[in-house]
């Protein structure tokens, strides 16, 4: 199988326009980008798999002879969140480094290196360009506290609450509420598989509803959606679906897996009235192999239109498929989204019945 999309050895957003290397991980051509205020694209490749985010390289407990950087799922460092900045704390044991003239710590809005001194050269011990929010580079402190670094990032933002230093699965799904307000999320595409498997690992990672169109429409309809367009057409089962989106509407903190295929309701853009009352993630296909071509393939089928999948909030791109490859999908999904709510704090609060109303 094959992904093609957000998160390998490099991540390309439009809002701070990060880059993102990892060589220890077999992963590339990993892209999001936007496009425009409420358009994002997630490129995935081939044969890709993204683990925990893969911000941080591997860490052990520190020693000049097996030093490595930091993955999540292996926390050998302590983080605070404060009111306008944000300080992390690394353990020193094992390493030459004994004064600042051993330690070298650069950052930019997004990313954030240490290095260290260990067996005469400086290594690396952090490598990010994806921490969780945007700081304030020149006012970056850092120093040596006994055998600790402890490094003090000042935030861009500070009414954002870091649940941890870099933007992961763990750090996403813990810090969603703040940006989605209980907003629910809407997959469309071609494929109502991709739709369903992305879905659940969304609700499972925001604690919310998961719901699936398709199979309501079969409990419905009391047959398979197959059935069903060749006993009373395409149309028949659009129309349905559409009726059940206008129901699920007025849900909060839902996320719901549209139908995919020439069948579905969000394929057509005269049906996408009720979709706007949720984020909408547009899980697209395509056989672009770089980020450029991403792009250019996104925005043509922007400008083109035709499709109602183009009126989505955000868009992931995805070359193959593989279910394995969900939750890498999920990720780069809610970080899309996550960009998008940051670029303009008041969206969540056009979405729900409201502003369905105004597309009446």
């Amino acid at each position: 199988m094959a992904i093609t999309s957000t998160s390998a050895a490099t991540l390309c957003c439009s809002y701070q326009n990060p880059k993102l290397q990892i060589p220890n991980f077999p992963l590339r051509n990993l892209f999001l980008s936007n496009f425009r205020p409420n358009f994002s694209s997630l490129h995935i490749n081939s044969h890709l798999v993204l683990a925990n985010g893969g911000h941080f390289k591997k860490f052990s407990p520190v020693s000049c002879n097996s030093l490595s950087t930091i993955p999540i799922q292996t926390k050998h460092y302590e983080f605070y969140d404060g009111t306008s900045e944000v300080e992390l704390r690394l353990n020193l044991e094992g390493t030459d480094a004994h004064s600042p003239k051993d330690i070298s710590v650069d950052t930019d809005q997004s990313s954030l290196t240490i290095r260290v001194q260990c067996s005469g050269s400086f290594t690396t011990l952090v490598e990010t360009d994806q921490l969780y929010g945007r700081i304030k580079p020149a006012e970056t402190i850092w120093y040596i506290d006994d055998d600790q670094l402890v490094v003090n990032l000042k935030k861009q933002d500070p009414d954002i609450k870091w649940p941890d230093i870099l933007e992961s699965w763990e750090s996403l799904t813990l810090g969603a509420a703040q940006f989605l307000k209980g907003t629910s999320i809407y997959l469309v595409g071609d494929s109502s598989e991709i739709n369903q498997k992305v879905s659940q690992q969304l609700a499972v990672g925001l604690g919310y509803t998961p719901l699936n169109t398709k199979e309501l429409l079969e409990t419905y309809g009391k047959q398979t959606i197959d059935s069903w367009v060749k006993n009373e057409g395409s149309d028949s089962v659009a129309d349905a679906e559409s009726a059940i989106i206008e129901s699920l509407s007025s849900h909060v903190r839902a996320v719901v897996a549209t139908l995919g295929g020439p069948h579905g309701a969000a394929g057509s853009a005269d049906r996408w009235r009720h979709l706007y009352a949720g984020f909408t993630v547009w899980l697209s296909r395509s056989e672009a192999t770089d980020e450029d071509s991403a792009k250019e393939e996104a925005l043509r089928q922007i400008k083109v239109g035709g499709q109602g999948y183009s009126n989505a909030d955000v868009v992931v791109k995805l070359a193959g498929w593989d279910a394995d490859q969900a939750k890498a999908v999920a990720q780069a999904s809610l970080s899309a989204l996550k960009q998008l709510i940051l670029s303009d704090r008041k969206l969540p609060g056009t979405k729900g019945t409201s502003f369905n109303a105004a597309h009446m």
